[in-house]
């Protein structure tokens, strides 16, 4: 199987603007051969955490019409934003949708960064889902540096760790760099990176999107400034 780890510059707090972005990158990601896209923490907004609190017109439900046309591009997709929950607070959820476009399953942020306590719910439950015969582990960014977040999921039998994430300029390059190919030589399976470029909130994405062996051999690596997606055969 393919898979794609998608980089981009989001469009501060604008859904419709965003999403046409993950359609093109999709398409890009297609007609590389790929199965599955990765796509970074937040991506439907950006990392805009006072406009998301303020404004629940940004929280995403699972079958919201502004996904519509990502849902049909024929490829498998893996979309990270703000979702409902039972309270008064959203979560920083992944949706993680077949090439059919039928939701296959949602995961939600357990780790929640410092900033991100006061305006998220943190989820309770590790993500799994199969396809085309792999099972996937899900994590968002903070929750990659709990090992015993990783661990559970090699030990639950995945093959493909999957990380929407937000590493920025700074001591993010070095915490990207490090802390992927650690996850994938510990727990032995293949980890894909999905990261910002450019501005975010607070933040300026460091890029890099990227895959990594079994073992933390890099399969390939995007750069540091382009709105693209790393492609990478991982059988």
């Amino acid at each position: 199987m393919k898979i794609a780890a998608a980089q981009l510059a989001c469009v501060p707090a604008d859904i419709p603007a965003n999403v046409r972005q993950l359609v093109a990158l999709a398409g890009q990601a297609r007609s590389q051969g790929a199965e599955l896209i990765v796509f970074p923490e937040l991506t439907l907004t950006g990392y805009e955490l006072e406009a998301t609190a303020a404004d629940p017109d940004l929280w995403v439900t699972a079958d919201d019409a502004r996904l519509d046309t990502l849902r049909s591009t024929g490829i498998a997709v893996v979309v990270n934003c703000a979702v409902p929950t039972d309270g008064s607070r959203p979560a920083i959820g992944t949706y993680v949708y077949g090439s059919d476009g039928e939701l296959i399953t949602t995961y939600l942020k357990q780790h929640l960064y410092e900033n991100e306590q006061g305006i998220f719910t943190a989820g309770d439950q590790d993500g799994r889902f199969e396809l085309g015969g792999l099972r996937f582990a899900l994590a968002t960014c903070f929750d990659n540096h709990f090992p015993d977040l990783t661990a559970r999921g090699a030990a639950d039998g995945c093959h493909v760790h999957l990380a929407s994430s937000l590493y920025g300029t700074g001591n993010g390059i070095h915490e990207r760099a490090t802390l992927y190919p650690g996850i994938a030589k510990d727990s032995n399976m293949h980890v894909v990176l999905a990261n910002h470029v450019g501005p975010s909130g607070p933040w300026t994405g460091c890029g890099g999107a990227a895959l990594w062996a079994p073992g933390g051999a890099l399969l390939t690596e995007a750069d540091d400034h382009t709105t693209t997606v790393a492609v990478a055969d991982i059988l």
